[in-house]
């Protein structure tokens, strides 16, 4: 009844074989399956429980929300509530706008972007995701100029032709593009850190380079922090880095496990925004209820002392002993973390963008994945995803992860 049996594609396992988990309920950083067997978890919905599941002032939230009901169509205290906190913590927003996806929320920066420059041409970074829209699902072709790919039947001749795509951290090839197409660039979107081809970090520079080459070329630089926002930090990679971007979308974490988006930036680009503006821009569950109580709960307690601190120790904890057990057992790989983020590839190489991520042993972290899984772990079902910690993750359920992998790669050692 389900396309594959799911509602979104990475869930089906295909990436790694064999039968998708089934989620019967969560609590903390666990979650139990239909069978009943309880995992660690380091999916954590993708990003958005940093608190971990079921977190009790988020259900109290959102349960004290439910009971005024569920949806208006009407502003709400709790939009302005959200939109304040929102505000007061990332550094480039001025105005910010709600949606119900980071989907949305990237699609209507870029529209938002293209009416603000008068422009049409937008550049994407190979490897970074923001979402399926049709503009953002092009891959880059035989030379980083030439036109994209689409990555899926159904993307039009247009939108292929207005966007380029670069490769991650190649800020040259940024230059030549600017040259290629000069005046006609409207805006170049990345995500800072991108977690979409598993965790992959800016070379030193790179980010200054992209707020140094639109600023020069007047083209709007957005930072997609759908996935880094208050995950890394609280204002973000935007915050961590010091570097800031004309627009910034979010998602995730400001929902608190319900489904949001979000777009903001400076005031002058955000009140070309209808009704202010001409550019339109609208959904019925915007800035929803539900999702507003529960984002308000999530921002509040991650202002609380320690709390970023406790993350990044926790996920610094966590990929020092992936790393230990790993090259005390002789598998190539590279290791890396930020905030309450990490990532791992099975490679000799260096990964600096899609091309270095491809060269990763996809065969062995599917072997991986299942010997974990096995052992009550639960890692992304798929080399090329970002992992996560959350509050409610401790040093035993990191120092047990560790332990289980020493186990798991020699059992693999000794079937191989």
């Amino acid at each position: 009844m389900i396309p594959g049996g799911v509602n979104s594609p990475v869930r089906a396992f295909k990436a790694v074989g064999g039968t998708p988990l089934f989620v019967k309920g969560a609590r903390g950083c666990t979650i139990v399956d239909l069978d009943g067997k309880a995992y660690v978890d380091y999916v954590m919905s993708w990003g958005p429980l940093i608190l971990g599941h079921a977190h009790p002032a988020v259900v109290e939230a959102v349960q004290t929300a439910t009971a005024r009901g569920t949806s208006y169509g009407a502003p709400t205290e709790a939009e302005s509530e959200l939109a304040e906190l929102v505000v007061s913590m990332v550094p480039s927003v001025e105005k910010v706008r709600f949606c119900s996806s980071g989907t949305e929320a990237t699609m209507s920066a870029l529209r938002l972007a293209r009416a603000f420059t008068g422009r049409d041409k937008v550049v994407k970074f190979a490897g970074c995701y923001h979402g399926h829209a049709d503009a953002f699902l092009i891959s880059a072709g035989s030379g980083a100029l030439t036109l994209g790919t689409p990555d899926s039947p159904g993307i039009t001749a247009g939108t292929t032709r207005d966007t380029i795509s670069l490769p991650f951290n190649d800020l040259a090839a940024l230059r030549a593009a600017f040259e290629t197409y000069p005046a006609q660039i409207a805006c170049v979107i990345v995500e800072p850190y991108a977690g979409n081809m598993g965790l992959v970090l800016p070379k030193p520079g790179f980010l200054a380079g992209l707020r140094e080459l639109t600023k020069a070329h007047d083209a709007i630089l957005i930072f997609d922090e759908v996935m880094t926002g208050f995950r890394v930090g609280p204002g973000g990679v935007q915050q961590r880095e010091n570097i800031l971007p004309d627009m910034t979308t979010l998602g995730k974490v400001i929902g608190g496990g319900l489904p949001v988006g979000a777009f903001g930036g400076r005031a002058e680009i955000m009140e070309q925004l209808s009704p202010v503006g001409a550019v339109y821009q609208a959904g019925t569950l915007s800035g929803n209820p539900l999702a507003m109580a529960a984002g308000i709960a999530t921002l509040r307690l991650l202002q609380g002392p320690g709390t970023y601190e406790k993350l990044d120790g926790l996920a610094a904890r966590l990929i020092e002993g992936l790393d230990t057990v790993f090259a005390r057992h002789g598998i190539p790989h590279q290791a890396s973390q930020r905030g309450s983020m990490f990532g791992f590839f099975f490679t000799n190489g260096t990964v600096v963008d899609l091309a270095s991520a491809k060269t990763s042993d996809v065969e062995f972290y599917a072997r991986f994945f299942h010997a974990m899984l096995e052992r009550g772990f639960y890692f992304a079902p798929s080399q090329f995803e970002a992992g996560f910690v959350s509050t409610a993750h401790d040093q035993d359920a990191i120092d047990r992860t560790i332990a289980a992998c020493d186990d798991a790669i020699a059992a693999l050692h000794a079937t191989a």
